[in-house]
């Protein structure tokens, strides 16, 4: 395996590379007036794409290679990729899905590309294989966005896309015969649900490949071709996601209009009567309410939903559809102050609740009525997550933690005792280390917390090398969950440290608002009162201490780099939102504004133009030392945000090239970073820790 190591490097390595200085960058400036504010961009030229622009594409190549040239000569590199090679190939498992013929999962060996869906009849029988999307390209650039099987398990269907995309084309696969058929459905296809009679199915794809916001919802027979497929929903606001899936009996289709990560509206439909008519005869059950509403199945003709609307922290509701005013609605499990309802699973003849409690995973099991039942134990502090089936009390628990590699377990929910299903085998020990978990006081006086792994003997002497990560938005919560690429680091004397963001879902709708729209500044200053708590406690100091996060935590690390580059030696910053007065113009970016906010508001481009790191570089500042990267193919965050800071950044600061540089990475191969080969994943991995270790004073 180190000779794939090798190779990925010598794949994306120059043939002649350049002298170790950046490319120079020419000026052509654009000015804008926004609400009276004069604005001028320098680098407007750098927004095509590649494929419509060559000298675009001249530019990121010269940029490219001054990257390659400056992190292949590093000295730690070869040594970091000889030992991060046994924890990058480490097989993985999912989970299985019970269906009447056996049990699906998914399954990838160490050296595997993309992962294999499986087939057993039974959970101890012999596996088989069912999709093997590695055999399709020798690149491995084909990859498996989703798959879901029917309940008799006959049928499969399946999203493929190319170079990490995401624009989904669905397929379907019949295990009776072994093969696919010759149904196919292009269009960033995403299935909503199966019929009970497994030969139909809802889904949701782009009515336009070349409109993101082109969004439909749709209904298929297998066997027929979609040019004819019913069309139920269209989207008709750039911000507002409409779709729709059936309930587990088929009786009813249940809707929703989702407006941003907080809110959405929700309906019911029965579906007997839509098949009739071809009339969507909606029963409204909230709409224009400020709080998410989000289905979970029906029993008989109750729809149990959990919401947060009244309640932040969440609770599971229960609506008569024949009698569905909010007034007649039932709280089953109510809303608890010490945690947070992440979700409800339904099982034969009880539900499962998963709570976020102080950001780690607890299981409990309720009655339907909300009798509480009991809960089941987990192995420790981390991350779980529950599979389970309406029809039987069998269900699995994938459980992860900073220290404890995913395992499935097995269960029996009337007596919930795990038994151990299957287990990533990792090649070392990991009793060297420890997780602590520690909170920092915001500048409001919030209290963050964050995660801190370290080796266990770490003298707190404030001089080591450390790592914070952040992302702090979309409600998305950071929990423990184990990252074998981070062993390398800590053997090396690294901290490793997750900060836990508002703006995140740790702790319900409230944490989430708290760091959105107006109160992004919120998530900012969280993530710089963590960096600070861990150089007065001694774990690091400012010039020991590099930054890292990717898509909204790119933006963050972009933020974090031009506010305060004196408390940072480094950043990573992925995939980065960096211009925000112009972000909801390019790809599927207005589906954000909920979230930020949108410049095209006086009020909002205020907020936006005080934080957006590309107009916030000052010139004659030295800026950490920075590696921007970016996907050519990213469908959700166009490459215009690296490429253009990164050139500002180049041009005004006060930084020396050879010791603190600032690099852009535009993957050719890639998207927002699903999907990707492993020698894509090595590749980038070394990358970006040897990037941190030198900047950090341990690339020796």
């Amino acid at each position: 395996m180190y000779n794939l190591i090798s190779l990925a490097a010598a794949l994306f390595t120059s043939i002649n590379p350049p002298a170790l200085t950046p490319p120079a960058t020419k000026t052509e400036p654009v000015k804008d007036v926004v609400h009276g504010v004069e604005i001028v961009d320098d680098f407007r030229w750098l927004e095509p794409l590649e494929k419509d622009s060559a000298e675009v594409a001249e530019w990121t190549t010269a940029q490219n290679d001054y990257t390659r040239a400056t992190l292949e000569q590093l000295p730690c590199r070869a040594a970091l990729a000889k030992a991060m090679e046994p924890w990058m190939t480490l097989g993985s498992i999912g989970a299985p899905r019970a269906t009447d013929l056996g049990y699906y999962y998914s399954e990838r060996s160490g050296t595997q590309n993309q992962g294999v869906v499986m087939f057993r009849s039974a959970l101890d029988s012999p596996a088989k294989v069912i999709l093997d999307v590695n055999t399709l390209d020798s690149k491995g650039l084909t990859s498996l966005d989703w798959w879901t099987p029917n309940e008799r398990g006959n049928l499969m269907a399946f999203g493929l896309s190319q170079q990490g995309s995401e624009m989904s084309e669905l397929h379907i696969y019949d295990l009776e015969l072994g093969t696919w058929l010759a149904d196919e459905i292009v269009g960033k296809v995403q299935l909503s649900g199966w019929m009970p009679d497994g030969k139909s199915f809802f889904y949701s794809g782009l009515r336009d490949v070349k409109d993101p916001y082109s969004r439909e919802t749709r209904y298929h027979v297998v066997g027929t071709s979609p040019r004819f497929d019913r069309v139920l929903l269209q989207q008709t606001n750039p911000s507002e996601i409409p779709s729709a899936g059936p309930t587990s009996d088929g009786k009813w289709l249940i809707g929703s209009l989702s407006k941003g990560w907080q809110a959405n509206d929700l309906w019911a439909v029965e579906l007997d009567g839509w098949k009739k008519t071809g009339e969507l005869r909606k029963i409204i059950l909230a709409e224009g309410l400020d709080g998410r509403f989000e289905p979970i199945d029906t029993i008989g003709d109750t729809l149990y939903i959990t919401t947060s609307f009244g309640t932040p922290k969440g609770s599971l509701v229960a609506i008569d559809l024949r009698n569905p005013a909010r007034t007649n609605w039932k709280t089953i499990i109510p809303e608890r102050r010490d945690m947070v309802l992440e979700g409800v699973s339904l099982a034969k003849g009880l539900f499962v609740a998963t709570w976020s409690k102080d950001v780690c995973t607890r299981f409990e099991r309720f009655e339907i009525d909300g009798t509480l039942i009991g809960d089941i134990a987990l192995p420790g502090l981390g991350t779980a997550s529950i599979s389970t089936d309406h029809r039987r009390t069998e269900a699995f628990i994938g459980y992860t933690s900073y220290d404890a590699p995913r395992t499935i377990f097995a269960l029996d929910l009337t007596a919930p005792t795990l038994t151990e299903w299957a287990k990533t085998v990792i090649p070392g020990d990991l009793s060297g280390y420890t997780v602590e978990q520690k909170r920092a006081r915001s500048k409001d006086g919030t209290d963050v917390p964050m995660f801190i792994v370290r080796r266990k003997d770490m003298l707190l002497d404030g001089n080591n090398p450390a790592l914070l990560y952040g992302y702090g938005g979309f409600n998305v919560s950071l929990t423990p969950a184990f990252n074998p690429t981070i062993v390398p680091w800590l053997d090396a004397g690294g901290v490793y440290v997750v900060a836990n963001l508002r703006g995140g879902g740790e702790y319900g709708e409230d944490w989430h608002r708290a760091g959105m729209q107006a109160n992004k500044q919120n998530v900012f200053d969280d993530f710089y009162a963590c960096a600070e708590w861990l150089i007065a406690n001694g774990y690091t100091s400012s010039t020991r201490l590099a930054i890292e996060g990717g898509s909204n935590g790119g933006l963050l690390t972009g933020v974090a780099s031009t506010q305060r580059p004196d408390l940072f030696a480094a950043a990573i910053v992925a995939v980065p939102l960096l211009d925000m007065i112009r972000f909801q113009d390019f790809l599927i970016a207005r589906y954000w504004v909920p979230e930020y906010g949108s410049s095209e508001d006086p009020a909002q481009f205020k907020t936006l133009a005080a934080y957006s790191p590309y107009h916030n570089v000052r010139k004659g500042t030295k800026y950490p030392a920075l590696l921007v990267t970016a996907g050519e193919n990213d469908s959700r965050v166009h490459p215009l945000h690296a490429r253009k800071f990164v050139a500002r950044v180049q041009a005004a600061a006060a930084n020396d090239v050879a010791k603190d540089p600032i690099m852009l990475w535009v993957d050719r191969d890639a998207g927002h970073g699903q999907g990707k080969p492993l020698a894509l994943r090595i590749r980038d991995e070394v990358d970006q820790w040897s990037f941190v270790m030198w900047q950090t004073g341990c690339c020796k």
